[in-house]
């Protein structure tokens, strides 16, 4: 069986204030691309850090299989230089360097090369970052929120020509975002955090496929084991693991991704993990 390209076995940070990740243990095959997902504070930039080798753990480990790029959320770019600046930069200080596709993706999205990057809009500017990642040929690319204070065109924009870039290289994809549903049509792979803890980790038609969304009287939720219940009055909707033997009066359907992934959050003890066997290969 391939290995995972990413793997994280027991790992923990530590900041000033206590624990930023804690016993997290999670593989992501390679080709994928995985949504990495969790309110503020949940320790994902940690996480994306580890990842990409800029931050060491104080417990456990994690191993990428191949090369690493990190594109942080604020588009780290020097706003005095131009584009074209830019890539040299990247050439001169990166021992594998795809300078010519670099230019031509450039071209092709209508970025001007001699534009000093402080000047571009938020869109060019987030495809000029992601391009100088690309350019590193890395096998795994890791975003932290490249979609943020971006309007929804260019949000689009980037998106679609990531995915390009997903298929034409095999690329993996490890991407935060707050905005849940824009992962749906993109994503394959979904990992929660929540308080520094590893809720979820799978794919994500497997997960959506073993859980159910209920709704029906409240009395009815007597002995299931919901990972999350609202009620209101006598009404209760439910999510729940796999398909429990189930009342009658509960009407039943599968989760969309927004519901899967607020009712974990929404439940900090509840978790949708693989095995032991799984994470270690």
């Amino acid at each position: 069986m391939t290995p995972p390209i990413l793997e994280a076995t027991g790992l923990g940070v530590r900041h000033r204030r206590g624990w930023a990740l804690r016993d997290c243990s999670l593989a992501v095959p390679a080709g994928r691309v995985a949504a990495l997902v969790g309110p503020n504070g949940a320790g994902k930039t940690t996480l994306m850090l580890a990842a990409a080798g800029l931050l060491a753990p104080v417990r456990g480990s994690v191993t990428v299989r191949g090369t690493a790029a990190f594109v942080a959320q604020d588009k780290p770019l020097y706003e005095s230089f131009t584009v074209a600046e830019m890539l040299e930069f990247g050439r001169r200080t990166n021992p594998r360097w795809d300078g010519e596709g670099a230019q031509a993706r450039l071209d092709a999205l209508g970025v001007p090369l001699g534009a000093r990057t402080g000047r571009l809009s938020g869109g060019q500017q987030a495809q000029v970052a992601i391009t100088l990642a690309l350019a590193r040929l890395p096998d795994l690319i890791v975003l932290d929120e490249p979609l943020a204070n971006l309007d929804p065109l260019a949000r689009h924009d980037v998106m679609r020509t990531l995915m390009g870039e997903v298929a034409g290289r095999g690329l993996t994809v490890l991407l935060s975002s707050h905005v849940v549903a824009e992962l749906a049509d993109t994503c394959d792979w979904l990992v929660v955090l929540n308080g520094g803890r590893l809720q979820v980790s799978g794919d994500i038609d497997d997960l959506l496929a073993g859980h159910l969304v209920l709704s029906g009287p409240a009395e009815a939720a007597e002995g299931l084991e919901p990972v999350s219940a609202a009620v209101t009055g006598r009404h209760a909707t439910l999510l729940v693991r796999g398909e429990p033997a189930l009342d009658a009066r509960w009407s039943a359907r599968h989760p969309n991704l927004d519901e899967l992934v607020m009712g974990y959050l929404r439940s900090p003890e509840a978790a949708a993990l693989p095995g032991p066997v799984e994470v270690s290969r």
